[in-house]
């Protein structure tokens, strides 16, 4: 298959490269210019194509059978305005939805994120994707503003769509600042971690399976009966931040010792954030 990506030089993107090459498929990869690089070495590069999402032509997608659309902005911890994001994450996205239209694509498979539930995704125990998007903050509105836009545009044109939410995704190449990073960092220098008391439960998936989980798409966006197909990424195996820590605390064989309860947990903290999750 031959698939047109955005993202291929963010975290999750670098690993669906890797796999998607792997898997005999065959890439263009859209980056901003030349100095844009992958999270990792890659095997086997794609075709690059160095242009911001608002300038890509139908001409650059013609070879192309799906849109694997990973690229988003204002990912947290890093900082966001709310222009910027619905920017990049609707407005952009609509322009590459429109144009992949014009060049004949039928499938478009697609990254959302767990935030778009917000406060929905309280009222649940696990959270099924028909859940009401409550989203707070401009990334996690502009996510779900933009996954209500790709149902309705890709349904009104007979695109396929599988749309992805992602939940807690970790693992090598990750935002430094975020808990996986900032926990492995310590271990390896042999320095004390400080932690909150580590209750909140989450789903925590490795990126390795997300990416996973977006090859399987590439397999059933022809196959599906629906127009447009939306599900949680997660593993299916809640866990406490604190079990999880401790966990790869121990895996990374730290010297230093894990603070468990040094940190308050931040105002109305969020104790349970936890998908339904549906296998293909």
């Amino acid at each position: 298959m031959q698939i047109f990506l955005t993202g291929g030089t963010g975290f999750i993107g670098t690993h669906f490269l890797k796999q998607a090459h792997a898997a005999g498929h065959g890439v263009i990869a859209l980056r901003r210019n030349p100095k844009s690089k992958p999270k990792m070495k890659l095997r086997s590069e794609p075709v690059w194509l160095d242009k911001c999402i608002s300038e890509v032509s139908s001409q650059d997608m013609l070879a192309c059978d799906v849109i694997v659309h990973l690229a988003s902005f204002g990912v947290s911890p890093k900082p966001s305005s709310w222009v910027d994001c619905f920017k990049v994450n609707v407005s952009d996205t609509m322009h590459l939805l429109k144009t992949a239209n014009a060049a004949g694509i039928r499938g478009v498979i697609a990254a959302g994120s767990c935030a778009e539930y917000g406060s929905g995704g309280l009222r649940y125990d696990y959270i099924p994707v028909d859940a009401h998007l409550e989203p707070k903050g401009a990334y996690a509105s502009s996510k779900a503003a933009a996954s209500i836009a790709i149902r309705s545009f890709t349904e009104s044109v007979g695109m396929s769509l599988i749309y992805g939410r992602i939940f807690s995704a970790f693992g090598e190449g990750q935002f430094e600042k975020n808990l996986w990073p900032s926990l492995k960092k310590s271990a390896l220098e042999g320095s004390d971690f400080e932690m909150t008391p580590g209750e909140q439960i989450r789903d925590f998936i490795r990126v390795e399976d997300v990416a996973g989980w977006f090859i399987q798409a590439l397999e059933h966006i022809s196959l599906q009966s629906e127009m447009s197909s939306f599900r949680n990424v997660a593993s299916g195996n809640p866990i406490s931040i604190r079990e999880f820590c401790e966990n790869w605390w121990q895996k990374f064989e730290a010297k230093g010792k894990l603070l468990v309860g040094a940190l308050q947990y931040r105002d109305a903290e969020v104790m349970r954030y936890v998908p339904e999750v549906k296998t293909w």
